[in-house]
């Protein structure tokens, strides 16, 4: 089976509002960090283990690939996640690590 393209927004197109609400989310911004630490290779989705069921991972994949914090490549039945690092530092520079500065001071 080959790959399929899913609906991303355009780098010019990312707004603050969707990108923090989805950064929300504490099951999100974990999965942002543990993209943010390899930015630039893609990871299965399944590989992160949250305290969920698979239903609400597939509700955080979604959300964070129309927030455009994520993009996603769906290659038959496996799906691949890698962080818009480059799109979200030019469009809102300094954002994520500060995120991910946070979140780390909270734990």
């Amino acid at each position: 089976m080959g790959s399929s393209e899913l609906p991303h927004p355009r780098a010019e197109d990312l707004e603050v509002g969707p990108v923090l609400l989805a950064l929300a989310d504490e099951n999100r911004r974990r999965v942002v960090t543990e993209l943010a630490a390899r930015p630039d290779e893609e990871r299965l989705c399944a590989s992160f283990e949250l305290p969920v069921s698979k239903s609400s991972r597939t509700h955080h994949w979604r959300v964070l690939r129309e927030a455009g914090l994520v993009y996603q490549r769906d290659a038959g039945n496996r799906l691949y996640m890698r962080l818009r690092k480059d799109d979200l530092d030019r469009r809102f520079p300094g954002l994520i690590q500060a995120v991910i500065a946070a979140d780390r001071d909270r734990r």
